[in-house]
This record gives structure tokens, C-alpha cells and sequence, in this order.
């Protein structure tokens, strides 16, 4: 539950600040928050530990990827 809670929590804090303005923010943090999560859930319970091996890598490479395939911010050049 708290992996969950804790990828919601995060994509609603980008998607309200993407909303004012959409090219400088990227929502992959929630991907990394989760895959954060997951790893120390992992850790912890060695039942689970499984998921370091296969989600964890799976949810930081998405992460990636989608950081990749987004708009690049534009650099605003200053005038003299």
C-alpha cells in the first residue's frame, strides 16, 4: 500500500505543476518513487526480495526512458 500511496502522491504533486506549465516537468519521479519503494520493501522482506532483481530495474529503466522521450526544456536566451 505504501508503494502505491506513494506513486500517486508524487504524479499528483508534477501533474498539478505540469498543468501550469507542461515543458518544465517531467512526471518520471513517480516511476523512481516507486521503484524506491519496491526496493525497500524488498529489502526488508526477504520474500520479496525477487523484486530487486526484476521490478526495481524494470521501473528505473521505464524511468528512463520516458525522461529520454520527453520534451527537452528550452533555454531562454537572455538579450543584451
Amino acid at each position: 500500500m505504501a508503494g502505491i500511496a506513494g506513486v500517486y502522491a508524487v504524479l499528483g504533486a508534477y501533474l498539478i505543476a505540469a498543468a501550469r506549465n507542461p515543458s518544465e516537468h517531467r512526471t518520471v519521479w513517480s516511476s523512481i518513487m516507486h521503484a524506491g519503494i519496491m526496493a525497500a520493501q524488498a529489502m526488508h522482506d526477504g520474500h520479496e526480495i525477487g523484486h530487486l532483481v526484476g521490478d526495481v530495474p524494470a521501473l528505473l529503466l521505464v524511468a528512463a526512458v520516458l525522461w529520454y522521450l520527453s520534451p527537452k526544456r528550452q533555454l531562454r536566451v537572455a538579450s543584451t
